[in-house]
């Protein structure tokens, strides 16, 4: 039997979450359990229901999904967020992704993505839209409206050679399979080194990670490195 996925809607506006709900109990593996107008609404849901995915608007009346998404990761950290946006919204969109949100979903995506977007956030992987990742990256490299690197010992120090590995893969957007193939690994492998990587590195989830890597110029500095590197 397959694990049901229990997922969370939040959306202003109804007819958006009657489409989603009827795309998503089509499916198998996913079960809709609750639905949500607004942030506080979400919030109840959450502690209601215990989703394992909420799939969250930003832009809404009373407590938007910025507020509701770091009070959820908060007091559920089970429970993933998976934000809703569009391109034209990016401040709100980085803004959920510091509140703790899981990854990215945009509006008009098709009925493909959203599946494997739950599922892939379901899994532990991150969820970013290539556009948007560009986006998330540069600002991770500029420090625009991030939080500035912290004094004190490197993060990073910790990590093993291999972890780094894995950790520049994840900063690049690979999914475990991904890395696994990349770096000739089996998949529980892959998700072995992910798992210490990101209690050496204090991150939240993989998109907290690919945040850290880049603003500590893992990935920068990797190109250099990666020339003169053997094996």
């Amino acid at each position: 039997m397959t694990e049901r996925i229990r997922v969370l809607l939040v959306d202003d506006q109804e007819l958006i979450r009657l489409g989603f709900r009827l795309v998503l109990e089509a499916e198998p593996d996913i079960e809709v359990v609750g639905e949500a107008a607004d942030g506080d609404q979400a919030v109840s849901a959450v502690a209601g229901h215990s989703p394992d995915v909420v799939l969250m608007d930003i832009r809404m009346p009373r407590t938007d999904g910025i507020a509701a998404t770091r009070a959820i990761v908060q007091t559920h950290p089970a429970t993933r967020v998976l934000v809703l946006t569009t391109f034209d919204l990016d401040e709100y969109a980085f803004g959920a992704l510091d509140a703790g949100a899981s990854g990215f979903l945009l509006k008009d995506a098709q009925r493909t993505e959203l599946i494997t977007a739950i599922r892939a956030v379901h899994r532990g992987d991150a969820v970013l839209a290539p556009a948007v990742t560009r986006r998330v990256i540069e600002r991770a490299r500029t420090g625009r409206d991030a939080a500035p690197v912290p004094a004190g010992p490197d993060p990073l120090g910790e990590l093993t050679e291999r972890e780094r590995e894995v950790l520049h893969a994840i900063a690049e957007g690979l999914t475990n399979a991904e890395i696994a193939q990349r770096l000739f690994l089996s998949e529980s492998t892959v998700k072995t080194h992910v798992g210490r990587v990101l209690a050496k590195v204090g991150a939240r989830d993989r998109v907290q990670a690919v945040i850290l890597a880049h603003r500590h110029g893992l990935v920068d500095s990797w190109a250099g490195n990666a020339g003169g590197a053997a094996g």
